[in-house]
């Protein structure tokens, strides 16, 4: 996997005009062979994140030289961002854990609630 990390700052001026920009942005790389997913994401200091994953280096440079990434830069370049800086990266491990969901015991559960109302009468 191939991880895109974009770090950027916007201009105040341009933010609803941003928000459309990356709107469409989003649509276009979901559509590119070998997308996987994105995310975005803004700190308290307005620096905003945007980490893009594809399956391959060779998906990720086909993005990235796509005629409407190309134009997308430009656009940024000339107005959105106060600056950006982008990470190519190389995924060498990928580790998950998902907890497991509770098991609920609805009989407690509604002990629980018969003593609730009981108390409440």
């Amino acid at each position: 996997m191939i991880l895109t990390v974009f770090r950027s700052r916007l201009n105040e001026t341009f933010s609803a005009e941003y928000d459309r920009h990356v709107q469409s942005t989003s649509e276009l790389a979901e559509q590119m062979p070998g997308f996987l997913g994105h995310k975005m994401f803004v700190a308290p200091d307005g620096e905003r994140v945007t980490l893009v994953e594809f399956d391959s280096m060779e998906s990720q440079r086909a993005w990235s030289l796509s005629p409407e990434h190309r134009a997308a830069a430009i656009a940024g370049r000339r107005g959105f961002y106060a600056e950006y800086r982008i990470q190519i990266c190389t995924v060498n491990r990928d580790a998950r854990f998902t907890a497991p969901v509770p098991h609920q015991d609805t009989r407690r559960s509604h002990e629980c609630a018969r003593e609730q109302v009981s108390l409440a009468a």
